[in-house]
């Protein structure tokens, strides 16, 4: 039985917060700093002292209160190393494959690029979840700012490569949106459909679409797809070549 509790909550306009606490040692951690009142009243609810900040991309709407949270708690940041220097407030630069230690929870560190140029996402085995920011989200993946369609396709294998029974938390509430493309791109997908009512019943009650499982993720997001023969038939391009599949579904994505 984990002794880490995960709590989720919206920042800004369509961020999520997510503040992960381990019982034993009192660590708590924030995945990213998009917003410090959003944090600061949900530590406050929870009753939780924040320890430390793992930095997933240097984007604003994803660091905006680190330097603040750190002032009022000292907690400690850690971060990509491709974009140290974007980072505000960074202690530990972090590379994909990294194993670490943060406050006694065990963190494994993936190389996600393609949304920016160094993002990570992070893998908590023992709560079995990952926290993928903008790299991935249900149903849809990452706008390419800093990267190609081979770089980021290359980064969601190494996500889709988690076991099934992961759970999957993502830095926006985009998957309504993300499943008008997907249904698009894969109409006859049942499972797919079956993920839309879901979350246009979750989002028209005020709920979030999110966490999800991520072994859900692989058989309905078509991002993570490309290389399927039946989602390439699908679209047009049997037997072609992943990238090309890819980057056609994410030049798709991009007009919604």
């Amino acid at each position: 039985m984990s002794d880490i509790t995960i709590r989720q909550f919206t920042c800004r306009s369509d961020n999520f917060g997510v503040l992960v606490h381990h019982a034993g040692s009192g660590t708590t951690i924030s995945i990213d700093a998009p917003e410090e009142k959003a944090i600061l009243s949900a530590l406050e609810t929870e009753g939780w002292k924040l320890t430390h900040i793992l930095t997933t991309h240097h984007h604003g709407d994803h660091v905006e209160a680190n330097e603040a949270l750190k002032a009022k708690f000292g907690a400690t940041i850690y971060g990509p190393k491709d974009e140290a220097a974007k980072i505000p407030g960074l202690d530990h630069a972090v590379a994909g494959g990294d194993k670490i230690d943060v406050g006694g929870v065990a963190v494994e560190v993936i190389a996600t690029p393609g949304h920016t140029a160094g993002e990570v996402s992070y893998y908590l085995p023992q709560a079995k979840a990952l926290f993928a920011a903008d790299a991935l989200f249900s149903l849809g993946c990452g706008r390419l700012f800093e990267g190609d369609a081979a770089i980021m396709w290359a980064s969601l294998k190494r996500l889709r490569d988690l076991p099934d029974e992961t759970m999957l938390y993502c830095g926006h509430e985009y998957t309504a949106t993300n499943a008008r493309c997907a249904l698009d791109i894969d109409p006859g997908n049942l499972l797919l459909k079956e993920r839309a009512t879901e979350v246009e019943h979750l989002r028209s009650g005020g709920q979030s679409t999110l966490p999800v499982e991520l072994g859900r993720e692989k058989r309905t997001n078509p991002f993570l797809r490309a290389d399927d023969p039946e989602l390439q038939r699908a679209v047009g391009m049997a037997d072609a070549d992943p990238v090309d599949v890819f980057a056609m579904m994410r030049e798709k994505r991009n007009g919604y």
